[in-house]
This record gives structure tokens, sequence and C-alpha cells, in this order.
């Protein structure tokens, strides 16, 4: 089993790994299209953006790579558990199963992000990707350091009905491209796609704190599972982005880990274990 999960992880990091090839040329296009985004910013000064933010976000970016040394392995070494211990297959060269991989991939996606909104110890670290009140590119990046020892329970059913764990981080990939291209202010309503896909209109309903915005528009690629479950609203309210009492820092640390402290210290005094339960376990 172990032999089974270096090779994989050799596989992902190899330079000559087929999937490997789109993920990586994503990322520069990724890179160039933040910062001409910027630029555009700056010379039309429409205040999107706002220079000590941009590089908190970048920072916060840096951080989260080096705790993703961590978390990637982690999440690879439980989907790999699981996939070696079921008997379904899924076959990787049949598109069907890539096509029914991106819808569950999608759903895993959106249940996971509202838990993280429902959750206070998912919300710990998932406020800091919520804490600017600009909205930008650079927020695609603007990503928790310590979610990755949590989440990756919300993918392990792919593993389960025998989604390789190398196909399910490709589609992790493929799907984290859209949502960085999400986090733009200046991409107006897309018409019908506004109705099947999570656009950067639908994504900014999701950043607000506007009272009618708050927990709407969860969805990663699509938007479907915002219609089903009952938490899709469209952008009509120009929205107000950031988080009430969200400290007037632009220091990565804090902005990261603020909301830990808080979230320790009322676990701690809680009077029994139930209560401690709930602290960490209950909503925000």
């Amino acid at each position: 089993m172990l032999e089974q999960l270096h090779g994989l992880w050799h596989w992902l990091s190899s330079s000559d790994s087929g999937m490997k090839g789109p993920l990586v040329w994503a990322i520069p296009l990724l890179l160039a299209m933040m910062v001409l985004e910027a630029l555009v910013s700056a010379l039309t000064r429409d205040g999107h953006y706002d220079a000590r933010d941009l590089l908190a976000n970048l920072g916060i970016g840096m951080g989260n790579a080096v705790a993703n040394l961590v978390w990637s392995p982690l999440a690879l070494a439980m989907n790999g558990l699981v996939y070696a211990h079921t008997p379904l297959r899924m076959p990787v060269d049949a598109v069907w199963a890539w096509v029914l991989l991106f819808f569950l991939e999608d759903l895993c996606y959106y249940v996971s992000h509202r838990a993280e909104h429902g959750l206070r110890i998912l919300w710990a670290s998932h406020q800091v990707h919520h804490s600017s009140e600009r909205f930008n590119l650079s927020i695609g990046v603007r990503t928790p350091w310590l979610h990755g020892a949590f989440l990756w329970v919300f993918w392990v059913p792919l593993a389960l009905l025998g989604f390789s764990p190398l196909m399910i981080v490709t589609q992790q990939g493929l799907s984290m491209v859209w949502q960085f291209f999400s986090h733009t202010g200046h991409v107006g309503r897309l018409g019908p796609l506004e109705h099947l896909l999570s656009t950067p209109s639908n994504h900014r309903v999701h950043h607000a704190r506007n009272p009618e915005y708050l927990d709407r528009n969860f969805g990663g690629v699509l938007i479907l599972w915002d219609r089903l479950f009952g938490t899709y609203i469209p952008e009509q309210a120009s929205p107000d982005y950031g988080l009430p009492g969200t400290p007037r820092s632009y220091n990565p640390f804090i902005l990261v880990l603020r909301v830990w402290g808080a979230l320790l210290r009322d676990t701690a005094r809680a009077p029994s274990w139930r209560r401690r339960l709930r602290c960490l376990v209950g909503p925000p």
C-alpha cells in the first residue's frame, strides 16, 4: 500500500505526467490574468484592488502552498486507502466516468463548502477567504492554511465509488481553475450561463455580507446544486464584501489564525464535553 501511494505521489509530482500538463500551464496563465486585472484596475482606478490587500492575498496564498505539502499527501493517502479496499473500479479511459466524476466532484465541493459555513471549526479556517473587502482574482489565492486537515473527508466517497485518487485530484485541479476565474468584479452577468455555472456574478453574491446574500451560492463550477437545495440567489443589489469584526490588518498570520484563538478559548472554557463539542461543530 505504501508503495502504491508513493507511486501515486511521484506520478503527480513528475514533470512528464500527462495529467499535470494542463494544470501546470494553468498556473502561469492564472498569474498572468491576475497581473493583467490588477493593471487594468490601477489604470481605471475602479477600486477593485488595494496594494496592501494584494500583498496579503499573495502571502496567504504562499502559506497555503506550504501547508499543502502536508495536506495534499494526507488527502491522497486517505483516498488511496479507501480506493485500495473498495471492490468498485471506474475506468480511467471512459468518457462517461469522467463526466460522472465531474458532477459528483462538484457535489462534494458544494457539500464541503456549505459545511465550511455551517460548522465553526471549519469556518475558523475558511473565514480568511471571505475577510477581504475587495473582490478580484487575487482572492482566488487567499486560501486557508488548515482546512486541508479536514476537507479530504468530503471527497472520500468518490474513492469509495471506485474513482482512483489520481482521477479525483485531477478533477479537483480542473475545477479549481474555473473557481479562480470566478473571483472577479470585471465580468458582468453571462446570460443563460448564470442558470448553470458558478459565474463571477453568482460568486460575488457568495462573498458579499449583504444580509440577503449570506450563505448563498456555494457552488464550485456548477450552480445547479444551489438551485436544487435552495441556496441560490441572483446578484441584484451591489455586493458589500468582507466580514463584520475583521481586524484592519494585512498580516497573513493574523488574518488566517485570528478566529482560531476565540474558538480554542471558548472550547476550553466550556463547562461540559457537550458544550465543547457544540463550540467545535455548532454554527459560527
